[in-house]
């Protein structure tokens, strides 16, 4: 039907950038692989010990941080932009604000995961969970994310529709929030270019680490995937999303909600109670925002039951909604204090996470690839034929991985708190549950093959897919659609007779603005405790008792650090019966108040750590890092051959200590001025106590001889 004269004087035509989005999309599987890759060879390495050939770059400790950083950042991160950028230009009905923009965006984010590829084997890392790359990498990212942030805002500015759908409102949302928790939790202070010390401590830190680590999965790998969940889904069914009323729901409520439950993943510690009730209470009424954009999204797939059975695209979609939905039940059912207590630290949390990581994020970014490359390259899929089989490998690969994975960790969290008739631990040793679920560990490895084997089927029904696109010279999406003539906030206002959702669609820096409000809420709360923890302990603690770090302490916490111990042990005695009939009394916020950052973990796939010091001689711990099965039969931990040759730079002692003094450790001037002659004094001393033991090849300088004087120190309220 044409259209009329004056129809057409009113109508623009545009271009659509979708160059970006193939870019996008295209490293999308690149990083994919990679991170897949090596979260299967750090499972087989938790399955077979030997395979961390006692190279430094390799073992588990250095390998965990880099899977989980390509896993989000990389994989996930790159298939959000692949997603916002083709969405948010058909929402919107513009071109992105600036293809410039868009080409940093891009060129910067690869920047950054490559420096993290190749910084995070070396050990060159923060310590903190999540947010492990070094400052000049944090500062990357700052840059990458605002520029990020000043295109999908510029975008909807210049938008051809009144009102922003609800997709947008995640898109906002999550490049707000992110931003937020990025710069809060990464202020740090630099010693050198790739060292820096947390500006937080202890129990600050812990609670700065989890307000920025359990929103990072909720703005980073939730609300970015629930935009495209509402864009995707309703294209992929050809049907409206199911209720507009429920997606107003859903984003209000989780955006305020999410925000608070930080504190959940702190139960039972030293934190303050009151804080982990506050977590705990928001984050079982968590289920009501997530279970109402789950069932949004299902009712939408309703009706279209021949396509959930032919096509692959909505399979995927569908199954990842399931998962979301099983994750999100079971976040608040951990968050519990009495199911905390038996799931924390143990692999039942590797297995929620895994669950909603590879079933949630990664079939969702599977379904939308599937949906997108025929459209970018203007062809066919390949063959659905292997989709399906993409579909049910990854599939069975889950299965495979979250139930080992559940059995393992139900399998510690009882035998770790089991007593016998005496009031006694019935397995006092930490490795008689390791050795109990080491085959668990390999079925682990198994569903993580199957499931990257079924990635590698997608990658080759991809560029297959594309190869049959028609040879014609790039070409642009083009689309008409009128110009919308922006109004300001008082004259929307002023012609508005009452306030509805509706109208704020249409002006979207006061939705951003409003956003704001909502995640600073809670993020206030949340830190709060940060201040009156601090005002606590400052005035009330025993200097002499509570002595920081030697320099060569602080030297070996730093290796401590830079081999990733923190993945496996935690230091943290919980208020739990077990906890304390195992590891001794339960850790209090003095305990580490100069730990810069915290190191309390998440997980023990050995022990607990916290009351370490003086548990053994020296022997024993240069025993263990050489050969850990030398001393405890059954342990999986890598060998640390390079600690008996590499050596540490005590000339750079004195700017840590300074820097320490700078954070507020109690160090005198003398203190820092003497660290390096007080470091090698201290370290003479442990390597005369090892002589006397028989060692012959141990040097002052080497690196051993530090991290003995910190695992030494742990637990010891002394000056040594």
């Amino acid at each position: 039907m044409s259209k009329s004269d004056s129809q057409m004087e009113h109508m623009e035509t545009f271009h659509y950038d979708d160059e970006i989005v193939k870019r996008f999309t295209l490293v999308t599987l690149l990083w994919g692989l990679v991170a897949f890759l090596v979260g299967l060879y750090v499972a087989l390495e938790m399955a077979f010990h030997q395979l961390n050939f006692g190279i430094s770059f390799i073992t588990f400790g250095r390998l965990r941080p880099l899977h989980t950083n390509a896993a989000i950042f990389a994989f996930a991160g790159n298939a959000i932009f692949a997603g916002i950028y083709y969405s948010a230009q058909r929402v919107l009905k513009t071109r992105m604000f600036s293809d410039k923009l868009s080409k940093f965006h891009f060129w910067g984010w690869q920047a950054i995961i490559v420096a993290a590829a190749l910084t995070l084997p070396l050990g060159l890392t923060q310590g903190k969970e999540y947010a492990e790359l070094e400052w000049p990498i944090d500062l990357m990212i700052a840059v990458v994310w605002v520029a990020f942030g000043i295109n999908l805002i510029g975008t909807v500015i210049q938008r051809r529709v009144k009102h922003i759908y609800v997709a947008v409102w995640f898109y906002i949302a999550t490049f707000v929030t992110v931003a937020i928790l990025h710069v809060v939790n990464s202020v740090s202070i630099p010693v050198s270019l790739f060292k820096s010390y947390s500006a937080y401590a202890g129990v600050s830190d812990a609670l700065v680490q989890w307000w920025y680590g359990h929103n990072a999965v909720a703005f980073f790998l939730t609300t970015p995937f629930l935009g495209l969940m509402y864009y995707f889904i309703p294209k992929a069914v050809n049907r409206p999303v199911y209720s507009y009323r429920l997606s107003v729901v859903h984003f209000w409520t989780l955006v305020f909600i999410y925000i608070w439950a930080g504190p959940h993943h702190l139960l039972n510690s030293a934190v303050p109670d009151w804080a982990q009730t506050v977590g705990m209470a928001f984050s079982v009424m968590l289920w009501i925002p997530s279970w109402g954009g789950m069932i949004n999204g299902l009712l939408t797939i309703r009706g279209a039951w021949d396509k959930l059975r032919t096509d692959p695209v909505v399979k995927f979609l569908a199954l990842a909604l399931t998962f979301y939905g099983m994750s999100t039940f079971e976040g608040p059912l951990l968050s519990i204090k009495s199911v905390n207590e038996l799931g924390h630290y143990t692999d039942w949390i590797i297995a929620h996470v895994h669950s909603g990581a590879l079933g949630w994020n990664g079939f969702l970014s599977f379904g939308m690839i599937y949906f997108l490359v025929p459209v970018l390259w203007r062809t066919e899929l390949y063959s659905k034929r292997l989709a399906n089989l993409h579909f049910w490998t990854g599939t069975i690969g889950i299965l495979l991985y979250v139930i080992s994975m559940y059995t393992a960790g139900i399998t510690q969290g009882m035998m770790w708190r089991e007593v016998n008739a005496e009031g006694a631990l019935a397995y006092p040793d930490f490795v008689q549950t390791v050795i109990r679920i080491v085959p668990l560990y390999a079925i682990r490895a198994l569903g993580g093959a199957v499931y990257l084997g079924g990635f590698v089927v997608m990658i080759y029904n991809i560029l297959k897919t594309i190869q049959l696109a028609p040879k014609a010279e790039k070409q642009e999406t083009r689309d008409e659609f009128p110009r919308f003539v922006q109004k300001s906030f008082f004259s929307e206002l002023s012609e508005a007779k009452s306030f509805s959702h509706r109208m704020l669609e249409g002006m979207p820096m006061i939705l951003t603005v409003l956003a704001v409000v909502a995640i600073s809420i809670g993020s206030v709360i949340s830190l709060a405790p940060m201040v009156a923890t601090n005002a606590m302990v400052q005035p009330n603690y025993d200097k002499e008792l509570n002595r920081p770090y030697t320099p060569l302490q602080l030297a070996g916490r730093d290796i401590y650090v830079r081999e990733g111990c923190y993945t496996c042990h935690s230091q943290m005695i919980r208020k739990t019966v077990g906890d304390v009939l195992r590891y001794g009394q339960e850790s209090r916020i003095e305990d580490s108040m100069y730990d810069h950052p915290f190191q309390w973990g998440s997980r023990r796939i050995g022990p607990d750590l916290a009351r370490e010091g003086k548990r053994y001689n020296h022997l024993w711990h240069y025993r263990h890092m050489k050969d850990p099965r030398e001393v405890v039969a059954g342990s999986v931990m890598p060998t640390y051959p390079w600690l008996y040759k590499d050596k540490v730079d005590f000339g750079s002692l004195q700017k840590r200590i300074s820097a320490m003094k700078t954070l507020g450790v109690p160090y005198s001037d003398e203190e820092v001025v003497n660290a390096e002659t007080n470091a090698r004094s201290e370290a003479e001393a442990i390597l005369k106590d090892l002589s006397a033991d028989g060692v012959t090849h141990a040097k002052v300088e080497h690196e051993i001889i530090a991290l003995i004087a910190y695992l030494q120190k742990l637990g010891q309220r002394g000056g040594q």
